[in-house]
């Protein structure tokens, strides 16, 4: 986020500074974007990968900051609770094989991670949600010991007037508990892609990712199980939304939006009205201030790092976000949060490649498509991808003046993928990389079976002759084994 975070509480005036430097930002920020030639340059592609760490047993590993000793990887970092910790790979061209370059990415900062974390008798788990998380693993005492952590949970619970979090989350064992912390939200990892692009061409891309998201999101889950429940295929979806609610209780005369969410409308006309809109809804979480205000850097020649309004815009958690970043010139782009981790670097792989080359291929029509599909039906596509995975039912724009169509997820996704290989190409993707990852795509579509299927048959399988927590431990060893393999999660035995 750039900003130093050292203090856990803050003053009444401290936030109301903080407020007047994000309105201060937005207008820096409608300048910088106004200028002839900001942000250009060619797309690229980067990415962040979060994950357990957990014991020779299979339970969670309160040991991050210990490992991250371990390392001098400037790839590897902490997250929010003390078992979660966080790869940055570096950014490349999307031209060429961008996806054979952040293969070796993925496997290296993985190699490193699992080397460190070996010191301190961890293993590394890339999935959505830890199967063996109980409650007591996520207790107070498992946030990261860090300031940033440590604020944050202090200003939710601060805005929510110390009213409990409330998690209600239907499934085939129904889940309803009430928790005093943010760390439950440290039971999701996820994977994340960062597309570059022009500003110009954001809305456009923007729309059209939040399009995509759901059939994608439909095909690539990986959490389905929470504290020993069956429910979502891609639980962080429901519990993401709840685990950080700084809300409190929401009055029905003045309603305002979660900080998690997939959004409120389609995009007009570029980034600025999405950062406009996390400032107007949203109030500051974390009120630190830079030492210079937004517009000192404001001149003909200086780029302003905006470092209140990035911070800001890194508390309010939409599915896919808007990222102004001062780095290589000055530039945005498009973060996509809504995939999970693993199972396979294959797999994340192709469900990138999935994600972004449906952006891309849509992106040229999404203006068309538009008018025919309402935001709210694309929010509905998306909780329905989250819970019903690939058995969902998805409503898709056919042509203007026609109302969308119901598809079946999978039968959406078959249709979908010569458009996402059209994108992928279009943007100098080598034709034989993005053939390779869709064809895993439509190889596990036609096996029927995600991460989140091949979880639940094997905790059915399992849980015939043992416990449900012993078959939740068992689980967990055959995924690492199998994904150890590197094999995509559809030609798994038991798939």
């Amino acid at each position: 986020m750039g900003l130093q975070i050292d203090c856990e509480t803050f003053e009444t005036q401290e936030y109301e500074a903080f407020s007047e430097r994000l309105t201060e930002s937005l207008q820096v920020l409608r300048a910088v974007l106004a200028r002839p030639g900001f942000g250009e340059g060619p797309p690229s592609l980067g990415a962040e990968l979060e994950m357990f760490l957990v014991d020779v047993h299979g339970r969670p590993l309160p040991v991050n900051r210990q490992v991250l000793g371990q390392t001098e990887d400037p790839r590897v970092t902490v997250e929010l609770n003390r078992f979660n910790i966080e790869c940055n790979l570096r950014p490349g061209p999307l031209a060429g094989r961008p996806f054979s370059a952040m293969r070796a990415e993925f496997e290296s900062a993985l190699s490193e991670v699992a080397r460190a974390a070996a010191t301190q008798g961890a293993r590394v788990a890339v999935m959505g949600i830890l199967p063996t998380l109980r409650e007591a693993d996520l207790r107070p005492g498992s946030l990261t010991a860090m300031p940033r952590y440590r604020a944050m949970s202090t200003s939710i619970r601060r805005s929510r007037g110390e009213v409990p979090f409330r998690v209600v989350i239907q499934g085939e064992d129904p889940l309803s508990l009430e928790w005093d912390d943010v760390t439950l939200e440290g039971a999701n990892t996820s994977l994340q892609y960062h597309l570059r692009v022009l500003p110009a061409d954001f809305a456009r891309l923007y729309n059209a990712c939040q399009l995509a998201t759901a059939p994608v999101l439909a095909v690539s889950g990986n959490s389905p199980f929470l504290l020993g429940r069956r429910l979502w295929d891609e639980t962080r979806v429901a519990l993401f939304r709840q685990a950080v609610d700084d809300r409190g209780e929401v009055s029905r005369e003045a309603p305002r939006p979660g900080r998690v969410s997939f959004g409120h409308g389609w995009v007009r006309e570029g980034a600025w009205e999405l950062f406009a809109e996390s400032v107007a809804l949203h109030p500051p979480l974390l009120p630190v201030l830079a030492p210079a205000s937004p517009r000192e850097h404001l001149t003909e020649d200086g780029l302003p790092r905006l470092e209140e309004l990035r911070l800001h815009q890194g508390t309010v958690w939409s599915w896919n976000r808007a990222i102004y970043d001062p780095a290589d010139g000055g530039h945005l782009r498009i973060e996509m949060r809504a995939l999970p981790a693993g199972p396979t670097v294959e797999d994340m792989l192709a469900n990138g490649a999935l994600l972004l080359g449906l952006t891309l291929g849509l992106g040229g029509e999404v203006e068309r498509l538009l008018p025919s599909m309402p935001f709210a039906y694309a929010q509905d596509n998306f909780l329905r991808a989250a819970r019903h995975g690939l058995d969902s039912v998805l409503l898709w724009p056919e042509r203007p003046g026609h109302a969308p169509r119901a598809w079946p997820a999978t039968a959406l996704v078959q249709r979908l993928l010569p458009v996402a290989r059209e994108g992928l190409v279009g943007a100098g993707v080598d034709p034989d990389e993005a053939d390779a990852l869709l064809g895993i795509i439509q190889a596990r579509v036609s096996a029927g079976c995600t991460g989140a299927r091949w979880q639940r048959k094997m905790l059915a399988y399992l849980e015939a002759h043992m416990p449900r927590p012993d078959a939740l431990g068992a689980l967990l060893e055959r995924y690492l084994t199998h994904a150890a393999s590197g094999r995509p999660v559809h030609e798994w035995p038991g798939a």
